[in-house]
């Protein structure tokens, strides 16, 4: 395993610079020679080199990148499509926001590289509608390219042609789940498609589709340049690389970590000046609300994907979301419940219903009402969406439940005993007091 000490700044290596969002600067800091690179190269020596780097999903699945881009099929005779979700909405996940805000054309660079390999003629970023400023400067970076002629036709006398559509949301967390961004792409009402047929097959138009999230798409341009073996020199056996890690919450310098897959986040707490003075880590999640939330028996946990899921939870996106003890477990799973109940599509029955008891149910316990077995009522109402719903929304809202109970059963029973929050939530900086605004 790759020895993990230092922070590995490459996606954010050049955030600090001169306006590194525009085309002048990205190039003089050696962008876009990645590309010149892999025109080079024959489209499937592009999916190879991407495979042998061992690059993975970074949008929280964790599926091989290349296996993705391998599973296109080639000659026949369709049009193919590349969809980068930039639809970043877990709560807790912020890394792909700021990676496109600093330097968009990393992102685009990586589009047209991954476009070229699967033979792609049309990209498109979807991105959250709410996130204006965004948009805006993606869409300066697409113009920018265009005028430098790295999109559109015969794209540098290669006699490839590539068009580049930033497509804007319009707010739905659903959006996320890849074949719901799909059909909100064609126009429709965003909801989960059943699969098979798989997007590879049949997806964006009905036809041949990768989907990557914005990390993902944006890694491959430094593959490129320094090759399979300098990636997969980092990280751990299973889990290679460089990534972001998102640290938020009571932290004393929340922000963005480049460092490779495996460090952990004890190390990652280190680097961030602990937690906030004079307090101590309670809980934490591994990769946003949707993961099973861990505590500081964790904090040595290699943070990739084997290591965290042999701990009884997921990677996800690397949204580090620390909580030190003034945070109420059973109001801040509360919150996160009556987020997945808003959010949820309403297509299937056990996460429409399901997330809308969960709420209440829990609303319940949180204000001291019921007894404990009303907590086998909540563990029962998880277990009937578990597995059960039609996309992974529902099977995300019951993981910070079931790991707050596992954990943290006490604190529940002590809201019945005590006939309401043993916290008190004026000394909270993450929840207000009742009656006020969060």
């Amino acid at each position: 395993m790759a020895q993990i000490d230092t922070l590995t700044p490459v996606l954010s290596d050049g955030w600090d610079g001169d306006r590194p969002w525009t085309l002048e600067s990205y190039e003089q800091a050696g962008g876009y020679a990645a590309l010149k690179q892999a025109f080079g190269m024959a489209q499937d020596a592009v999916i190879d080199l991407v495979k042998e780097s061992g690059l993975r999903g970074r949008g929280g699945a964790g599926f091989p990148t290349g296996m993705k881009w391998g599973f296109i099929p080639q000659g026949d005779g369709k049009p193919h499509y590349l969809v980068v979700n930039a639809d970043e909405s877990e709560p807790g996940t912020c890394k792909d926001i700021p990676l496109m805000m600093a330097s968009p054309h990393t992102l685009v660079e990586g589009v047209i590289i991954s476009s070229y390999a699967i033979r792609a003629s049309h990209a498109f970023i979807y991105v959250r509608g709410e996130v204006l400023h965004v948009v805006r400067r993606l869409q300066r970076a697409v113009q920018e390219a265009y005028l430098a002629g790295h999109l559109g036709k015969d794209i540098h006398g290669t006699g490839y042609d590539l068009e580049l559509t930033v497509h804007a949301g319009a707010g739905a967390y659903i959006c996320g789940e890849e074949t719901a961004l799909l059909d909100s792409l064609e126009g429709r009402r965003g909801q989960p498609r059943l699969r098979p047929p798989f997007p590879a097959v049949a997806g964006l138009y009905a036809s041949p589709t990768v989907i990557n999230n914005v990390e993902s798409i944006a890694s491959v341009p430094s593959i490129v340049t320094n090759g399979a073996d300098w990636f997969s020199s980092m990280g751990t056996e299973k889990s290679k690389g460089m990534t972001l890690y998102s640290l938020s919450g009571h932290v004393a310098r929340p922000g963005q970590f480049e460092a490779p897959l495996g460090i952990t986040l004890r190390e990652l707490l280190d680097l961030a000046g602990g937690v906030r003075e004079g307090h101590e880590l309670k809980f934490w999640t591994p990769g946003g609300s949707s993961t099973p939330i861990l505590t500081a028996e964790h904090l040595d946990v290699p943070l990739d994907y084997e290591a965290v899921g042999a701990a009884g939870s997921m990677l996800g996106t690397k949204a580090l979301q620390i909580f030190d003890e003034t945070t109420c477990v059973v109001r801040a799973t509360l919150r996160w419940t009556e987020f997945y109940k808003h959010e949820s599509c309403g297509k299937c029955t056990p996460c429409r219903e399901g997330t809308w008891w969960l709420v209440q149910t829990l609303a319940r316990l949180e204000k001291g009402q019921g007894e404990e077995h009303d907590l086998e009522l909540l563990l029962d109402q998880c277990d009937n969406i578990l597995g059960r719903s039609f996309c992974a929304l529902g099977d995300g809202a019951t993981s910070p439940i079931t790991s707050s109970i596992q954990y943290f059963r006490d604190e529940y029973i002590a809201h019945f005993e005590q006939g309401g929050c043993p916290f008190d939530p004026a000394a909270s900086t993450l929840f207000a007091p009742e009656g006020a605004s969060v």
